[in-house]
């Protein structure tokens, strides 16, 4: 709390200035290849939902640990956030690989280029550092935890017909009402690769939204078979459901990565510091995290740093 109350008084002036710019030309070859950065005083951005809030906690905490002064700031939007991390008035953001690589894409060569993320880490990264490059932007070594879409269902559903994986679910050729987002209905890694990879019958898209109350609620009452949510959804329990695992790889790398700008916080410092979560963060220790802001109310800051202590990557305090 101490960190957003601070950061807030820069909110209207970055708005404005990120608004208005658009960072290092592509051509300007000299922001590019300049050597890194390394200000002490860095800017960390978070897109302002529980889990991208607790990201940029533990990035200012361990920051600070190595010798960094932080303040975290929240910008929703990643149209404005991310020329702000361009202009270096962000310093840090915690990405999506897949998803920032696709955002990047059809910004650089429009809405409708091909998307360039993939089910396999190393070309979604690879694409993605090709596309942050010329903007001034690096981008860090990914981390273990991944958020991903995520398909689930009731448990007594799931053990009445031997469900683990969505293959079985298409194998078994069982209708399905999916309880989702309305956009599931043309998205690639939704209703259409559920039955174009898996050969799932999808009879219906119930617009009930991504993992909400709602859509968890339709499919415990068997009003819809499965519900679209996120791999660190960790109030399934609550609701007696179970993801079927994504044994054909239909959906993306979304793997955890840290992006930087280049000029003021591509240096080792910064990597170092950040990539220690890497090595211990998982899907699952996220997904606690974010029940424990969400359900249990405590504060991403206080969530943050018990995580961090206890796997000893700060000191206790």
């Amino acid at each position: 709390m101490r960190r957003l109350r601070g950061a807030a008084r820069l909110l209207p002036a970055l708005l404005l200035a990120a608004a208005c710019t658009t960072g290092p030309s592509l051509e300007s070859q000299g922001d590019v290849t300049a050597p890194p950065g390394d200000s002490k005083h860095l800017t960390i951005g978070s897109a302002g939902f529980t889990e991208s809030d607790l990201l940029a906690q533990m990035y200012a905490l361990l920051l600070d640990r190595a010798g960094y002064s932080t303040r975290i700031i929240s910008v929703t939007n990643r149209e404005i956030y991310e020329p702000a991390l361009e202009s270096g008035q962000i310093d840090v953001v915690p990405e999506y690989a897949a998803t920032f690589a696709d955002w990047l894409n059809a910004k650089a060569h429009g809405a409708d280029a091909a998307p360039v993320g993939s089910p396999d880490l190393d070309t979604t990264m690879k694409a993605l550092r090709l596309l942050a490059g010329p903007r001034g932007l690096t981008v860090l070594e990914p981390g273990r935890a991944v958020d991903q879409n995520a398909f689930a269902v009731a448990e007594p559903y799931a053990e009445k017909h031997r469900l683990k994986t969505l293959g079985d679910l298409g194998r078994n050729g069982l209708p399905v009402r999916l309880a989702a987002g309305d956009e599931c209905v043309q998205r690639p890694y939704c209703a259409p690769g559920l039955k174009k990879t898996y050969g799932i019958d999808i009879t219906a898209v119930d617009p009930k939204g991504v993992g909400t109350t709602q859509a968890k609620q339709a499919v415990q009452r068997g009003q819809d078979q499965m519900v679209l949510t996120t791999t660190t959804d960790a109030t399934l329990d609550d609701f007696g459901l179970v993801l079927l695992a994504d044994d054909k790889h239909l959906q993306n790398a979304d793997h955890l990565v840290p992006v930087v700008n280049r000029a003021r916080a591509g240096g080792a410092g910064v990597r170092d510091a950040l990539e220690r979560l890497n090595t211990a963060l998982t899907t699952a220790d996220l997904a606690r995290m974010n029940e424990q802001v969400d359900s249990w109310r405590r504060l991403p800051e206080d969530v943050a740093r018990t995580y961090l202590e206890s796997r000893e990557l700060i000191p206790t305090s």
